[in-house]
């Protein structure tokens, strides 16, 4: 089975998605965790066409186009044969605008079960990623945060539409990872 795991940067996703798992692996449920974009950045890396994970976002239509639908197959293998939770994201903000991270042959390819979504408050977003040494993240204000959350959440239902999987909210606020966490194990379990 295939889960997608999305949010936008500085949601926390990834920190609810490691913590979940490590529970679950306890439990005896076990996932492995996918991240989409080392996928897309291991393919691109080896083609030539980019250093770090932040230069994908900066490559031409075209280029991360390709590099989409090549992760994607990847992915759709590995999903084959044992459950997944795909770390990504819905969108991509590109100096252009935004792309969807998953076209209709990408999600043709993957056919998830269920996209879950992963937000928090836009001005605690801005912080964390104002924390976050280790990304070169371009800067963003409030109310460009504030959109992209908004637009995730049409595309999730847009994706929803054309895959038939299910899409699902779950807020990490600052200070509440525990019930991120346990939302996020309902839906694995």
């Amino acid at each position: 089975m295939l889960v997608v795991l999305t949010g936008i940067p500085g949601t926390g996703k990834t920190t609810v998605a490691n913590k979940a798992l490590g529970e679950l692996s306890d439990e005896g449920i076990k996932y492995e965790l996918v991240t989409y974009g080392d996928i897309m950045f291991d393919i691109g890396s080896n083609l030539g066409l980019v250093k770090d994970r932040d230069d994908m976002r900066k490559l031409k239509s075209d280029e991360q186009k390709k590099i989409q639908r090549l992760a994607g197959v990847k992915i759709g293998q590995i999903a084959e044969e044992k459950d997944i939770l795909l770390d990504t994201h819905c969108t991509i903000s590109t100096p252009k605008g935004f792309l969807p991270g998953f076209p209709e042959w990408v999600l043709r390819e993957l056919s998830p079960k269920i996209f879950v979504l992963v937000e928090a408050d836009p001005e605690e977003i801005d912080l964390r990623r104002s924390s976050d040494k280790t990304r070169k993240r371009d800067k963003d204000n409030i109310g460009g945060i504030r959109t992209h959350q908004e637009l995730n959440r049409s595309i999730a239902m847009s994706y929803s539409i054309f895959s038939g999987c299910t899409v699902k909210i779950i807020l990490n606020p600052q200070g509440r990872l525990e019930q991120a966490v346990a939302e996020l194990k309902e839906v694995l379990s």
